[in-house]
């Protein structure tokens, strides 16, 4: 098929733009990397943009020795799992029984669902709940208030929906109850959804300081995204590099290499990295799984 002139111009201007816009998203993230990888010495002299201009290991081994980032990133591993295991099976298992036809009063049940996601109890209120429940410094406050998504929910109780009836019919004529059914069953066919709302949760879980910032004064109980946080807003970057070993002290001291910004952005790499490997595992089932939130009952 003959493009016409204005066809190749548009796609030229569209490619462009999209380019542009690859861009401006991606370089900031990039010349972070690159700063944690030169010298800070050398960084504080500008002009440092696409390449580190003097390559250097140490920010990251003054990193990687701290011991509070340490704990703080076994914190987040630990809450990302568990919270993203018990949320995903907790949900799926209230959105089954959402889905259900026969369910008595479910017209009810998601009108009480839905006012949640527009009007919020407020800060003080979920405050004074978590200090009730004892939640206050115990890692689970990390976990128990996210157990169960309503917009998750309505996402799987979509999708279950849409799977032909003749699939359970035929797994209540071999005698599975409900309970089987779901997870011997539905469940297994279910996993553009799953794996969708399951990285959907893990980000959540991973980039969110904020509880920890409100509930938790346990310095070992920080995770490491509160823990950035922390240093990105205050000076305490001298405090973390007194606090590696001697020999790493007379290197540095030796050096003269390392300074605040070079540390941070390392330590923002080692933050962020980990999360991002996780997208090309589950990047085919992303299509398939948000679509099927789109569609209504």
């Amino acid at each position: 098929m003959k493009i016409s002139y204005g066809e190749r111009m548009s796609s030229g201007v569209i490619y462009f733009l999209l380019a542009l816009l690859v861009f401006v998203t991606f370089y900031p993230f990039w010349n972070s990397a690159v700063i944690s990888f030169n010298t800070g010495s050398d960084t504080s002299l500008g002009g440092v943009t696409f390449w580190p201009r003097d390559f250097t290991f140490d920010n990251y081994e003054v990193v990687f020795q701290d011991k509070r980032l340490n704990q703080a990133f076994l914190i987040s591993v630990l809450r990302t799992v568990a919270g993203t295991l018990l949320s995903i099976v907790l949900t799926a298992i209230f959105a089954y029984g959402m889905s259900k036809k026969e369910l008595v009063g479910r017209k009810y049940y998601m009108i009480f669902c839905i006012i949640p996601l527009y009007f919020d109890g407020g800060l003080i209120p979920s405050y004074m709940l978590v200090r009730s429940l004892g939640l206050m410094n115990s890692f689970w406050v990390m976990v128990i208030p996210a157990l169960i998504s309503i917009w998750n929910m309505i996402v799987f109780r979509t999708f279950f929906q849409q799977l032909p009836d003749s699939l359970e019919e035929s797994a209540k004529m071999d005698g599975c109850g409900y309970w089987r059914t779901l997870f011997r069953i539905v469940l297994p066919i279910s996993g553009p959804v799953v794996a969708t709302l399951a990285l959907f949760t893990a980000v959540a879980h991973w980039n969110d300081w904020f509880t920890a910032t409100l509930y938790i004064s346990n310095a070992k109980l920080l995770p490491i995204q509160t823990l950035l946080q922390q240093i990105l807003s205050s000076n305490i970057m001298s405090e973390q590099m007194m606090q590696t070993s001697s020999a790493a002290q007379s290197h540095m001291a030796s050096a003269r290499t390392i300074t605040t910004k070079s540390l941070t952005m390392a330590t923002m790499m080692v933050a962020t990295i980990p999360i991002i490997l996780v997208y090309p595992f589950v990047q085919k089932y992303f299509v398939k799984g948000v679509m099927v939130g789109s569609l209504k009952e």
